[in-house]
């Protein structure tokens, strides 16, 4: 017999959480769909990690390791899928677009009192609509060399700080050819592509927060919005605008549901 017993394939629950918290390393038992209904929420998968506003939640396949936050104060939904039951099986985590429908089901399936019979036919429309939205996540990886590691930090520090490597590399007491090989060999990408990086998932949390892409754009080291929604574009796969907003989201193919 299921966890989830007869009642359906999901588990329902509100889980505030503060702004910077963050919870620690866990997996679950179950999928999880990872939703703030109120806030702003953040996910990380290894060194990949995901920004939430409510219109967006981020699918975690039963077992995957990950940890979640939140950039503002939010109001999440515990939402867990019995494997057992459920008939969406994506096998890695994947963006999915909370449009309004979605949004009332999920709100309506976290109220009380739903007859058993009224909460497999929601729940049958819920899992129909998780609709994919396919873009790439912000992944930056921590180099193992420690002077590389002084330089990551000096960048996350202020993403906006233009000094070249052969500048940062006086701070910390090695050469640019020895930092850029380190970059390569420790993140498997050139320093240009890590700050690249790095800066985008500083952008995020603006992002989210609504500030305007001209500010957004200077915080994080770029001299222009123009420029940086190009690179956004092309590291993520959409525009800011895309991946933040819902009624600008593209279309994609609907999720990979088992008959």
């Amino acid at each position: 017999m299921s966890q989830y017993g007869q009642t359906g394939a999901m588990l329902l629950g509100d889980l505030p959480i503060a702004a910077g918290a963050w919870f620690p390393w866990h997996d679950h038992p179950a999928h999880q769909l990872v939703w703030a209904a109120r806030g702003v929420a953040a996910v990380m998968v290894g060194d990949a990690q995901w920004v939430l506003p409510s219109t967006r939640a981020l699918w975690i396949p039963v077992g995957v390791w990950h940890r979640t936050g939140a950039v503002g104060n939010a109001e999440l939904r515990g939402i867990y899928a019995d494997p057992e039951q459920c008939p969406v099986d994506w096998p890695s985590p994947r963006i999915v677009i909370v449009r309004p429908l979605l949004r009332e089901l999920l709100e309506h399936l976290s109220a009380d009192g739903i007859s058993d019979d009224a909460r497999r036919r929601a729940e049958a429309v819920a899992f129909d609509l998780l609709e994919p939205m396919d873009v790439a996540p912000i992944v930056v990886p921590a180099p193992a060399d420690p002077r590389a590691r002084d330089v990551a930090d000096a960048v996350i520090a202020d993403p906006a700080d233009s000094r070249s490597l052969a500048e940062l590399g006086r701070e910390v007491g090695a050469s640019e050819r020895t930092l850029a090989r380190a970059f390569v060999r420790d993140c498997r990408m050139t320093f240009g592509t890590w700050r690249t990086q790095a800066r985008l998932r500083a952008a995020l949390p603006l992002l989210a927060q609504g500030l305007p892409m001209t500010t957004v754009a200077h915080r994080v080291g770029y001299a222009t919005a123009s420029a940086f929604v190009a690179a956004f574009r092309r590291a993520v796969g959409v525009p800011p605008g895309a991946y933040f907003s819902a009624t600008k989201a593209a279309t994609f193919p609907p999720a990979n549901v088992r008959s």
